[in-house]
């Protein structure tokens, strides 16, 4: 009996097993954790890649005589292209005269599109788009920058200086 105990105490088989289970549910967890924060990029990813479309709609529209109505359509298009409500994109259109912004509150393309700056001012006109979407992973958090229901808000934003 002693020598049974003996060949036991020295016999490694298994062992492999046992770290294994020990060391399995800890590397599952960094893999999902990897996965949720890689599907979340990519959502901010697809909304930056939205906006960035919509601001080149934007100067499309721009060029031809019909911009105010490209305008007007612009942000029920952006809000369906991210998959969102048309509150969650903001298009913002203003003009800057000496670095100061001229546009009315909130700006819009048939208010703001037209002004023009006192003669001899350095000017310059923006647009911006900027879009807000909720991302829930897949397990929730209460933890960095999460909010009270474990999801994640996520903005998608392109600028550009128009003029």
């Amino acid at each position: 009996m002693m020598r049974r105990l003996i060949n036991l105490a020295g016999d490694e088989r298994g062992t492999s097993i046992v770290e294994l289970a020990l060391i399995a549910p800890l590397m599952a967890t960094f893999i999902i954790g990897t996965v949720d924060i890689s599907r979340g990029f990519s959502a901010k990813l697809q909304l930056e890649q939205v906006a960035q479309h919509g601001i080149e709609k934007a100067m499309q529209g721009m060029q031809g005589d019909n911009s105010t109505v490209i305008f007007q359509s612009l942000q029920s298009e952006v809000a369906s292209a991210a998959g969102v409500t048309i509150p969650n994109v903001a298009v913002r259109y203003w003009l800057e005269c000496n670095g100061v912004s001229q546009n009315s509150n909130p700006a819009t393309m048939a208010t703001d599109y037209e002004k023009v700056c006192a003669g001899g001012q350095l000017y310059s006109r923006h647009l911006n788009i900027r879009i807000t979407k909720t991302y829930t992973p897949m397990f929730s958090t209460r933890w960095a920058g999460a909010n009270t229901d474990g999801t994640y808000t996520l903005v998608g934003e392109a600028g550009l200086r128009v003029q």
